[in-house]
């Protein structure tokens, strides 16, 4: 396959998001021995440190370095794309809440087909990709024929992919500013400024161990046994969405998308189905045990211990273990 794979990377304060060697692994996926070229929007150094952290790992890093861009803003970044990207590109970006807001219309913009939230490819046949996505909160798998003739844009669903850390590629860093910057950009939106999320009683993006809970332990009454086992073990108690939208728990303590990231050591999954937008706050590859019920619960996907039973009843039994071997 002739056509050039680019992965756009999303980084914060000089720091690529974990994201980036996924969508290296998920790139490869598609061709075993792509040659796969990152590209990366910022200003000043922040925008160097990255390039220069992602070279050892993508055979080529464009560069964009403008200040109009020193906060990702998508429409932008857009019409940057649209002049840099050749014609038939493959352009893979991480299916997080940046992602989905640049991705639809740049596929327009490059007159491409467009696939969001791949967990999966297997291969490619003549011009055409095999790509998995997972529907109804991932109880099912759907499989998905892409013509690749013209390119695609596609997002990738975080965590979908091991990172690939082999850094054997030593890629040049490339400036496409100028390339980039050539004529009028849109100006509709405006960054403003970041309101950071309200620190609660226990700061989770700092925590090793979370032990966190979903709507699977049906009433409020019940999470004391959740706390009970974070302080056997030594962890911090975080939450999904419904129990923040309840009230049973405060909004510092979400986990997700709309929540908080975090990126511990152990991560216990306790009455959680593990949406994307639960996963997605969760970073780094941590430990996972799962528990739920539902044994087609998408959790246990990602799960690197998964157990099939009733929170209910397993976490005071597992509580009192652990409390027995301290």
């Amino acid at each position: 396959m002739a056509q050039q794979i680019f992965a756009y990377i999303v980084h914060k304060e000089g720091v690529a998001d974990d994201s980036a060697l996924e969508l290296l692994a998920a790139a490869k996926k598609i061709v075993p021995d792509a040659s796969v070229t990152a590209i990366i929007a910022g200003s000043g150094g922040d925008v160097d440190a990255v390039c220069n952290k992602v070279a050892p790992s993508f055979q080529e890093v464009w560069k964009i370095d403008n200040d109009a861009v020193s906060y990702p803003n998508a429409e932008i970044i857009r019409g940057m794309l649209t002049r840099i990207l050749p014609e038939g590109s493959i352009v893979l970006a991480a299916h997080d809440t940046f992602g989905m807001d640049l991705t639809p219309g740049l596929s327009i913009k490059l007159n491409t087909s467009y696939l969001s939230d791949v967990v999966d490819f297997e291969g490619v046949e003549d011009v055409n990709l095999k790509a998995v996505r997972q529907e109804y909160s991932g109880q099912v798998s759907t499989h998905v024929l892409c013509d690749l003739s013209k390119g695609i844009v596609i997002t990738v669903r975080p965590g979908s992919f091991q990172a690939d850390e082999s850094q054997g590629a030593n890629g040049q860093v490339v400036d496409k500013t100028a390339d980039a910057m050539a004529g009028d950009l849109p100006g509709k939106r405006r960054f403003i400024e970041v309101v950071e999320a309200e620190v609660g009683e226990v700061d989770i993006t700092k925590s090793e161990i979370l032990v966190s809970v979903g709507r699977g332990i049906e009433d409020q009454d019940n999470l004391e046994i959740i706390s009970d086992l974070a302080e056997a073990v030594g962890g911090d108690v975080s939450c999904s969405r419904p129990i923040v939208d309840a009230k049973w728990l405060e909004k510092a303590r979400q986990v997700g998308t709309s929540g908080q990231t975090v990126k511990p050591k152990v991560y216990m999954a306790l009455g959680i189905s593990g949406s994307f937008q639960h996963l997605g706050g969760i970073k780094g590859a941590p430990f996972m045990v799962a528990v739920n019920k539902n044994t087609k619960a998408p959790i246990f996907q990602v799960a690197d211990v998964g157990i099939i039973a009733d929170i209910l009843d397993f976490v005071p039994e597992l509580t009192d273990k652990v409390n027995e071997l301290k």
